[in-house]
């Protein structure tokens, strides 16, 4: 099997593989679409007891192919966005949908759309390899896949400061933080995966492993007093007054963003708290027709993941100077 996207049953298990690593396993509407279908007959399927979703080469899931939607953008095709994001969310849906156990295996990086993957579905094993982020608004685009009704209800303010930052959560971190359900060492991955095939879903609480410590714990009053702020600039405001080495650090990462992602991200997750899934879905399919013709996301994909060069060129360039109106216009007609 060499395709992208494997599918087969084994033992108790409705397998799913990802399998791009030249990519990262970056998500393609063609794997989007095999993935949707196989969740469909798998979940079908009298003989299959649960679904197991893993990536064993070059971490779980780099996101969505996002390079050809940028693509697709410029060369003026205004069904591009619609077509990946509207199929990609649908598999967001049936997931959560899924009426058996849905359990996926990160090992690894899982940004982005591997995160739409794996935080819907009922068992979320993480190893200390594993790297969870929402990246987003580096590339000028906002957490979708189903996270703005997530991050919200991660502990306290933890998920407007990962939908704003970029911030990564590693290992047992994801735990920790709501993005994983389970922590095994990345070695012992196989023997979880052969117990799973074959003994199901019951083995996950016998062989999970303790937590270690939450490496943000003591950073959780500043993110928690900051990001719970009523706006971006005040939100930057209490940063600034944190006078900690974290508050610095979260600061410039917060800057290093596109201004503009950064506003529309905050409005996004804060009228995300009181959506319910669905409602959310349509309202980031809303928001990425939009968002994904305009220059800053096209700005945001060429520095991050074509040139890499890094050095976007913001428009504006500040947080400050963003205009309230421009960011309310983008929500204008949309679903609630």
């Amino acid at each position: 099997m060499d395709q992208a996207v494997q599918v087969w049953r084994e033992g108790r298990a409705g397998r799913i593989r990802l399998h791009r690593p030249k990519a990262f396993n970056a998500l393609t509407l063609a794997m989007l679409q095999t993935i949707h279908a196989a969740v469909d007959a798998l979940s079908a399927d009298a003989d299959v007891h649960f679904l197991l979703v893993d990536a064993p080469e070059r971490g779980f899931c780099a996101g969505g192919d996002v390079r050809s939607i940028r693509e697709g953008a410029m060369a003026g095709d205004r069904d591009a966005a619609a077509v990946f994001f509207s199929t990609e969310y649908a598999l967001n849906q049936a997931i959560a949908d899924c009426r058996k156990p849905f359990v996926t295996l990160v090992d690894g990086v899982c940004m982005g759309g591997g995160i739409g993957i794996s935080v819907h579905g009922s068992h979320r094993i993480a190893t200390e390899r594993a790297m969870f982020a929402m990246p987003e608004t580096a590339i000028g685009l906002f957490p979708d896949v189903g996270t703005s009704f997530l991050l919200p209800r991660l502990p306290g303010a933890l998920g407007m400061y990962m939908g704003l930052t970029g911030a990564r959560m590693v290992g047992a971190d994801a735990v920790h933080a709501g993005l994983a359900t389970h922590f095994v060492q990345s070695e012992n991955l196989p023997a979880l995966a052969a117990a799973l095939v074959q003994d199901g879903v019951a083995v996950i609480a016998a062989l999970a492993e303790p937590l270690p410590a939450f490496s943000l714990a003591a950073a959780r009053p500043v993110i928690d007093t900051a990001f719970s702020a009523p706006s971006v600039p005040e939100i930057v405001a209490r940063l600034e007054q944190g006078h900690t080495n974290f508050a610095q650090e979260t600061l410039r990462a917060l800057h290093q963003n596109s201004p503009s992602a950064v506003h529309w991200t905050f409005a996004l997750l804060r009228a995300g708290a009181h959506r319910d899934l669905a409602q959310a879905l349509a309202a980031e399919l809303a928001l990425a027709q939009r968002v994904a013709y305009l220059p800053e996301f096209a700005e945001g994909v060429r520095a991050v993941l074509v040139d890499k060069d890094r050095t976007p060129n913001w428009q504006p360039a500040r947080l400050e100077d963003v205009d309230p109106a421009a960011i309310s216009a983008l929500f204008a007609d949309t679903p609630q």
